[in-house]
């Protein structure tokens, strides 16, 4: 099997490319680092292309291994026929394998081994062979009755062949395709609400409370076409019947799949024996094809529908990483809460935490005033510019109060409501507790609201990305593939920001390609025990990193006031040579670059990139990278994105009015639109269908996590505490 060929032709990409990116991949080359570094030899892939690669040539090997293993198990049998192994070695995918393995796939005991046992095999094929037998057939059975064998009448021994014969049709490879087809294109998918248990089986809590509250009421009478039914309903269904909620079946015209099975199976049309084949059939198919099939049809449905909201997930964990870092401010965190308080800390520029309290500003204390004395004192003393407010309970109660102590004493600061998943979880890790040995845990989480306004990226790749709370269904979908994506995610945003090699965190540069957590370590010791590194070179001195780790991490690790400028630039090593020739060519110094974005781009405008490139002996793509790094040394891509919403003062429900037009932020999209924080107690909704004025397929194509997008407000309801939004103009 070529794999480079059949990867190439599934993505519409050039042999050529695929080759280089597989030899990439035996050297250990990093996707990050293939996708900055390697351009030319890969002709510009993007880090999507290159996963698929990945995917793919993993999957088909995988494929090529289970083929050789299934050609020597039928080959062992001494039944491996040109035609099979043809049929085996043209399979591309590996339910097509196992479906032509199947008729040779040691099997349990079943009635059709059974019947094989009892020496009745030689009539299933007869009955088969022989659709114009013109002979006494009660004569034919009773050749086969053998009461050693346990055959003690004809009757027996037309059951048993019978039996044989619906095990061949079950395992016949087309048959199966077929079946699987018609199911998964035409079936309906139906659900409705559990039977009630009787008195002595016990129920859950949980299950208990999600009946009494009805969530599952919109799918207790539910029926819709297998080919519509939409990923958050596949996996809101699995969860109800997994919960013993709903029950689920495939509804299909039964007739018309019998007649499938016939044609698929039969070489024939008419028979002597055809009543008895038609009744195998239809036993075939209700005992032995149908459960296995309608399973393998629900768990496609389920693997498209865990694939879409990991990729929703996913998408909604880039952008809320690549939230802009609000630099150069002391920022007080604050984790909201009634009964324990809520936590206040305070961070300064570099994200160091300076002091912390508890306050007790709402019910069941109501310490207001105790409360506003502390918060005051902190803001005067440390000259706070922002208040970080976790969004989880008592997020809304404690904006308010913040929001009046604003502009009860004019204050300068304002604040921002900022995402608080997975704080807590942070907070008792051993992370925290490294960092934090004399703090509980309980006044941790507060110095991670603070940190995550500060700088998103290097606060949240401290925790595990599934405790990030931007998906749906994320307790859901296969939990080894969402930490696989969420790990490529995060590496892949810790990599095209790049990280400050002396201040970097062990957790955050343990994502740097190259990289490990045994070589992270080593990085952070070297810094404390000799201190801050002056250029990369000296990273290849220490023990630990070697030349490949070097070659892989270099890049993306910067030294910012260095002795080398380039150092602290996207420009690696192995480039630097180039890059002085560039230089020489403008007369420009090298420690005059970050002043000199205008002259290089006006000598690249009137000398141009391939030319130049051909002088210095690298490839375009490599220059132009060069030219871009040259231009703003050290930039942050994260500049380019708004800046989050800062407010001084906080709205009601019963302030907003239909019309109104505000501003939010994006906290979450899903299948059916996002959940927008207009500043007000409760998210928005903005539907798909209020997006935009055309029509839109996926809200992912219109805005992300972390958006800040102008909205209309169409409809309040107070009562269920619903705030309705649109985008269209």
């Amino acid at each position: 099997m070529n794999i480079p060929a059949i990867i190439a032709n599934e993505l519409k990409i050039k042999i050529e490319q695929v080759d280089s990116v597989i030899k990439l991949f035996l050297e250990d080359a990093t996707i990050p680092f293939i996708a900055r570094y390697r351009k030319e030899a890969t002709g510009g892939l993007d880090e999507d292309i290159l996963r698929q690669i990945e995917d793919r040539k993993n999957y088909l090997i995988l494929l090529e291994e289970r083929r050789e293993t299934i050609l020597k198990s039928i080959e062992e049998q001494g039944k491996l026929t040109d035609e099979l192994k043809s049929k085996i070695m043209e399979c591309i995918k590996l339910q097509e394998l196992e479906d032509l393995y199947l008729p040779y796939k040691p099997k349990r005991k079943t009635r059709g081994t059974i019947a094989k046992a009892k020496g009745l095999e030689p009539l299933a094929i007869f009955i088969l062979r022989n659709p114009n037998y013109q002979g006494n057939f009660d004569e034919k059975l009773s050749e086969f009755i053998n009461e050693e064998l346990g055959v003690a009448s004809i009757e027996e021994a037309l059951q048993g062949a019978k039996d044989i014969i619906a095990e061949m049709i079950s395992d016949d490879a087309e048959v199966r395709k077929a079946v699987r087809e018609y199911l998964s294109e035409t079936s309906v998918v139906n659900s409705e609400k559990a039977k009630e248990k009787s008195s002595d089986e016990q129920i859950s809590e949980k299950q208990k409370e999600k009946d009494k509250k009805e969530i599952y009421q919109i799918y207790y009478e539910f029926k819709i076409d297998i080919s519509k039914i939409k990923p958050y309903q596949t996996l809101a269904l699995n969860r109800g019947e997994k919960e013993k909620i709903l029950k689920i079946s495939l509804s299909f015209d039964e007739p018309s799949v019998l007649k499938l099975v016939n044609k698929k199976f039969l070489k024939y049309s008419e028979s002597v024996f055809m009543e008895i084949i038609n009744q195998t059939i239809e036993d075939s198919f209700t005992r032995l094809i149908f459960p296995s099939i309608e399973k393998e049809v629900r768990n496609h449905l389920t693997e498209i529908a865990d694939l879409h909201a990991i990729e929703i997930f996913a998408s909604n964990l880039k952008q809320l990483l690549l939230q802009p870092p609000l630099l150069g401010k002391i920022i007080m965190g604050i984790d909201p809460g009634f009964v324990s308080g809520s936590k206040v800390a305070i961070i300064d520029e570099t994200g160091k935490y300076l002091e912390g309290s508890t306050i007790y500003p709402h019910p069941p204390q109501n310490k207001i005033e105790e409360a506003e004395k502390t918060v005051l004192n902190f803001i005067n003393k440390y000259k706070v510019d922002v208040i970080s407010i976790g969004n989880g309970t008592a997020s809304r109660e404690t904006e308010f109060f913040i929001a009046e102590l604003i502009k009860k004493y004019k204050l300068k600061c304002q604040y921002i409501i900022v995402n608080e998943a997975g704080a807590s979880v942070y907070s008792a890790s051993a992370i925290a507790k490294k960092e934090f040995p004399d703090l509980e845990a309980s006044q941790r989480g507060n110095i991670s609201i603070g940190r995550r306004l500060l700088d998103p990226l290097a606060e949240l790749v401290k925790i595990d990305p599934k405790s990030i709370g931007v998906g749906l269904y994320q307790h859901d979908v296969d939990q080894k593939l969402l930490a696989e994506k969420l790990d490529d995610v995060v590496e892949s945003c810790v990599n095209y920001v790049g990280v400050d090699v002396n201040t970097a965190s062990e957790s955050l540069l343990t994502y740097v390609s190259g990289l490990n957590k045994r070589i992270a370590g080593n990085i952070v010791k070297h810094r404390e025990k000799i201190g801050k590194f002056k250029t990369r070179k000296e990273l290849i001195e220490f023990s630990g990193l070697g030349e490949k780790a070097f070659e892989q991490s270099a890049g993306f690790l910067k030294i910012r006031n260095g002795e080398n400028p380039l150092d602290n630039t996207f420009i690696h090593p192995e480039s630097y040579q180039a890059t002085e020739k560039f230089l020489e060519k403008i007369n420009l110094p090298i420690t005059n670059i970050k002043e000199s974005g205008a002259l290089i781009g006006l000598f690249i405008k009137q000398k141009g990139t391939k030319k130049l490139a051909e002088e210095i002996g690298i490839g375009e793509p490599t220059l132009i990278d060069i030219i871009e790094n040259l231009k703003k040394p050290g930039r942050d891509p994260r500049e380019d994105i708004p800046k989050p919403i800062l407010r001084s003062d906080v709205l009601k429900m019963e302030d907003l009015q239909v019309g109104m037009k505000l501003k939010g932020t994006v906290r979450n999209v899903v299948d059916f639109g996002a959940f927008v924080d207009i500043g007000v107690k409760q998210d928005g909704l903005l539907h798909i269908s209020q997006i935009a004025n055309k029509y839109v397929k996926n809200p992912l194509d219109v805005i992300n996590v972390g958006d800040i997008i102008d909205v209309t407000i169409i409809s309040i309801d107070l009562d269920r505490k619903r705030i309705s939004l649109s985008m269209k103009s």
